[in-house]
């Protein structure tokens, strides 16, 4: 059988990083996934999907994210259900992620990256070029919006 869930979206949250009582990390969040159709107003709708990650992984997710952060996520889809304190079931899907990805720099946050250092083998890499040299290579950051990618 095949269960995968592979997702692309924004944190709606901060992930909520909680302990077991055996001391096993586990973070819980929600992720905003954009559709791939436009409503009848020619907007874009989104689904929000119940994550939970564990251990170090849920502990690394927590310390370099936050609410807005553009992630990859993944995992496989898991259903459970409980009894809540009114004695109603109360059924959960979830992914339950495996791997993630941060999909935007960390200067992304609001903050300027004014480290416009050249990588150390860029001198090497012109020189083998001859004339030919990256037309990028000191231009820092590449300003480019979401809206302008075609995924």
């Amino acid at each position: 059988m095949i269960n995968r869930a592979t997702l692309t979206g924004r944190l709606t949250r901060d992930v909520e990083l909680r302990y077991t009582q055996s001391g096993v990390a586990a973070g819980s969040f929600t992720l905003a996934v954009d559709r791939n159709f436009k409503n009848a107003n020619n907007e874009r709708e989104s689904d929000f999907i119940n994550c939970v990650i564990w251990r170090k992984s849920a502990e690394n997710l927590a310390n370099m994210t936050h609410k807005g952060s553009l992630i990859g996520i993944d995992g496989c889809i898991q259903t459970r259900n409980y009894e809540n304190k009114q004695g109603n079931r109360v059924y959960v899907t979830e992914v339950v992620v495996e791997n993630f990805a941060l999909l935007e720099p960390k200067s992304s946050n609001g903050e300027r990256n004014t480290d416009n250092r050249k990588p150390a083998n860029s001198q090497q890499n012109s020189n083998q070029s001859g004339n030919n040299q990256d037309p990028f290579a000191d231009s820092g950051d590449i300003d480019i919006s979401d809206d302008d990618l075609p995924f």
